[in-house]
Order: C-alpha cells, then structure tokens, then sequence
C-alpha cells in the first residue's frame, strides 16, 4: 500500500469534513430510527426493557470502537509504523487480531450465559426485591440476543482503528449507517412476527453487528491491511496494548461510565425515566457524535505521528485547533437544545404510543444534559493529548475522581428533585454534566501544568464573538417561539416545517453574527 501524504493542515479539515459528515448521516439516520422506536414502544415497561437491554453492549461498544481499545492501540500502531515501516504494523495488527478476538468470544459467551448476572448490574433497581420481575426477564430475555453485539461491534471498531489509523476516514463514519438501516427494518417491517413486538429490535441489533463487521472486511482486503489473526500474548506490541488500555476505560470512557450510572439509579424511579433519559441522551449526542468524536477520531492518528515523531509545536497547534472547533459547536448545539428542547422532542418523537408528558419530562433531562455539552466534547479531544502520549495513568486519575463526584452529585440532585417534583430523571442528567465539566477541567490543567499544551493567540477576541453569537440566536429563538407555543396541537408536517424554520433562523443568526464580527475559516487553517 502506498503511504499517503498531504500537508497537515488539509489533512486534518479534510478528514474532520469526512468523518463529521459521514457522522451526520449517521446521526440523521439514528434520528429516524428513533422516531420508529417511540412509534412502536412508546416510553413503558418493554421500551425501558429494550434500551437497558440494547445500552449494555452499547456501553462496551463506546469503550472498545470509540474508547479504550482505540485509544490505546492506534498510539502503539503509529510507533511501529514510524519504527519499523509497513511491515511491522501489519505483524502488530495480526497479532492484536488474535488476542482481542479470542477474549472477545469468552467475554461474550460469559454474557449470554450469565445474562440475569449481567442485567442485575446494570438494572439493580428492577431486580432489588422483585418489584419489576416482568420488565427484569425481558430485558434479560433480549440481552442474550443482543450481549453478542459487543464482540461484533468491537471487531468493528478495530477494523475501523486500523483505517482510521492510515487516514482513511470515510468507511469507518459510514459503518454505523448499517445499524440504523436494519433497525428500522427490524421495527418497520420484523416486528409483527414477534410477540412481543420489541424483541425484532433486539435481533436487529445482532444481525446489524454481523453487517458492519462484514462491510469493513473488503477496503481491509483492497488496502492490503486486512489481519490474519495470530495467536501471540507475549508479544511486545500487544502486551503494551493491554497496559495501556486497562487504565484507558477509565480514563477516556468515564462519561460513558457515568452515563451506566444513570441507567442503574434510573431503575430505581419511575417507569419511563430510562426512556426519557434515552431520548435526551440521543439529542445530546448528535452534536457530540457529529463533531466531537470526527475531530477525536482525526487528531488521535494526528498527534500519534507528531508525538512519535518528536515535534511538539505541530502536537500543541493540533490540539489547540481541535479545541476551538469543539467550542464553535458546542455553544450554539447547547444554546439551542436548551431553547428548543421541547419542540424538537416533540417534533421527533411524540407519536404512537409516546405521550406529551413523556416529551416533557424528557425535555428536562435534555436542558439538564446542555450544561455538560461543551465538557463532553473537550473531554473527546482533550484525552487525545494523553493517549497519543501513551501516558493512560493521569486520565485514570482524573477519571476516578470525576465518577466520585457524579456519585456525591447524583445524591444532591436526584433524591430532592425525585421527592418534590418527581424529576429525579433530570437530577441524574444534571450530576453527568457536572461530572464531565469536572472531568474537561482536570484534563485541561493536567495538559497545561504538564507543558503539553498553552493556549495559542487569540482566545479572548474568538470567545467574545461566539458569546455575542450565541445571545443573538437565542434571542431569535425565544422570539419566534413566542409566536409558536402550542406544538402538540399541530400535525407532523406543521411541526417539522417549523422545527426545520427555527434551526435554519438560529443557524443563520449565528454564522452571520460571527462572520459580521469578522471570524474568518483561516482562523481555524492557521491554527492547524
């Protein structure tokens, strides 16, 4: 294979715009999928019983595609390959073929097997003193089917490592695509032959987990990198793999940890806070999926090469460029979800068997989750600047500590909110952003004390123009909503036209504002 080049600056945009528009489409297609699940389980006992079921080898897909396991492997791959060329990083990818598939298929034989085990941890409140038996074996009954997922998808995302790796950045972004097209077939077209209904979406989940596996194998096959897997926990590249990746799921997939966390106190509220939690969840991570993990996935591969390479400047404009693009995004996505909360969930999701309480209460935790939204993306690309480093103990340090503060935050806020308004939901959403913000933060000074990283000129002037952007589209936003209150009242269309109006208003009312305060793209380019 032929190594590719180009200069540093348009590699990253370059591959910042495919993968974030490949993330989009997958994100869009995700939204649709959701749209199919509140039509056919609306926010009961099954619904909760689904998401439970699906989050679980969902939660172990973030730590090895898009965590861990990525974290850790691509660093030590860009080592062989500036050490021993093209050769070696394909011995490495072998033998990382071998180990991690063999322990996968034990991980998931584990799971199938212990399945009530596995539920009981991450549902406890269902199983505390049989209070919800009936949602507890159903949500066991599909994590059978749906547990081999994990083993699948994590597959996957080493195929995906490996492309991304080699700076092709396209057919991992459009792998997830695959998940949401057989889900909907699942919901839309499998579903009445299965009693109950939602169990068609957990055989989707597997069946999607074997389609994305098999789409990455042909470009492995045409780039000459697909791996013949070998056998070899001795070996030095894999040995360094694993010390690098056990201290890495805490490090870099705390928010995702947390993020368990809401599910396993969740089961202890009402019926539908899973739900709801689920559905806000979602919206928060379009943005976050879209860009925060596109300009993560670029700049690992990126910062890899500089640190292996020994040219710290490039490692510092790197991230440097990777925070002010989070920024960009993060403030309006969080302004806007926090005003249009409940007329996007309406708009998406209140159809069928899903209730306009549901949308409130789940726009709740959704104007709660806005508050961490910028943390979560720094989070993304501050990581980075320690893995690509291979230093995985600091963010296991700071890990620790940010889940520690979820706890004493999810005390504060669910047990009041729970008992007076019956929104403990909410407090759980609000304890995650708090954790995240916590976690941003020590990821931040760590990079600065440690001489990494120091912000780049111009800091100042670029926040003061995102802020005067901001409160100019939200004051469009309140204002057109002033004239438009009564979204449950309106047909589908109605509602689509006008959400589709007031994110087109917002969106103009930004980028105007700030090209009229005069940011310019080379902003951006010159600090790449």
């Amino acid at each position: 294979m032929q190594e590719k080049k180009d200069s540093p600056q348009r590699g990253l945009l370059r591959g910042t715009s495919v993968v974030g528009g490949a993330t989009l489409l997958s994100r869009i297609m995700g939204l649709a999928r959701d749209v199919v699940f509140a039509r056919l389980t609306g926010a009961g006992e099954a619904a909760d019983a689904f998401f439970v079921a699906f989050k679980i080898p969902n939660f172990f897909r973030r730590l090895f595609a898009e965590g861990a396991f990525a974290q850790a492997f691509v660093p030590v791959l860009a080592e062989y390959r500036q050490n021993g060329g093209l050769a070696a990083a394909k011995e490495l990818n072998d033998r990382v073929a071998g180990a991690l598939g063999g322990t996968l298929l034990l991980v998931t034989l584990f799971g199938v097997l212990c399945a009530p085990l596995v539920t009981g941890i991450f549902a406890f409140g269902w199983w505390w003193g049989g209070n919800e038996p009936a949602k507890f074996a159903m949500a066991t009954d599909m994590l059978r089917i749906t547990f081999p997922y994990l083993m699948l998808i994590s597959l996957t995302g080493f195929a995906g490592a490996i492309l991304n790796s080699f700076d092709r950045f396209a057919i991992p972004a459009l792998t997830p695509i695959l998940l949401n097209l057989v889900l909907i077939a699942a919901a839309t077209v499998a579903a009445g032959w299965f009693d109950p209904s939602v169990m068609a979406l957990a055989w989707g989940v597997l069946v999607a987990g074997v389609a994305q596996l098999l789409f990455q194998i042909p470009f492995l096959m045409r780039e000459g990198l697909l791996p013949r897997p070998k056998w070899d926990w001795q070996y030095p590249g894999v040995r360094k793999i694993l010390r690098l990746m056990a201290p890495a799921i805490f490090g870099v997939s705390v928010t995702q940890i947390s993020l368990v966390l809401d599910t396993v106190l969740a089961s202890f509220l009402p019926t539908g806070s899973v739900t709801w939690l689920y559905f806000s969840d979602r919206l928060t991570e379009l943005p976050l999926g879209v860009f925060g993990v596109a300009v993560a996935t670029v700049i690992l591969p990126n910062l890899s090469r500089q640190h292996a390479g020994g040219d710290p400047r490039r490692f510092r404009h790197t991230i440097d460029w990777a925070l002010r693009c989070v920024t960009l995004i993060a403030l309006p996505a969080a302004v806007a979800l926090f005003v249009l909360a409940e007329p996007l969930l309406t708009s998406l999701f209140q159809y069928g068997n899903m209730t306009a309480r549901d949308m409130q209460m789940a726009a709740w935790s959704l104007r709660a989750y806005t508050f961490g939204l910028l943390a979560f993306m720094l989070i993304k690309v501050l990581a980075p600047g320690y893995f690509a480093r291979q230093d995985t103990a600091t963010p296991v340090r700071f890990g620790l500590i940010a889940i520690a503060s979820k706890m004493i935050l999810s005390l504060l806020f669910v047990v009041p909110l729970h008992l007076y308004f019956q929104l403990g939901h909410m407090g759980l959403a609000m304890a995650t952003a708090g954790q995240a913000a916590i976690n941003a933060w020590l990821l931040y000074r760590g990079l600065r004390q440690g001489g990494v990283y120091a912000p780049e000129a111009g800091w100042r002037s670029f926040l003061a123009r995102l802020l005067l952007a901001n409160l100019a589209m939200a004051a469009v936003l309140l204002g057109v909503l002033h004239y438009w209150p009564d979204w449950n009242d309106w047909p589908w269309w109605q509602r689509a036209w006008r959400i589709g109006a007031l994110v087109a208003a917002g969106g103009a009312t930004y980028l105007g504002v700030l090209l009229a305060s005069g940011l310019r793209p080379r902003h951006f380019r010159a600090t790449s």
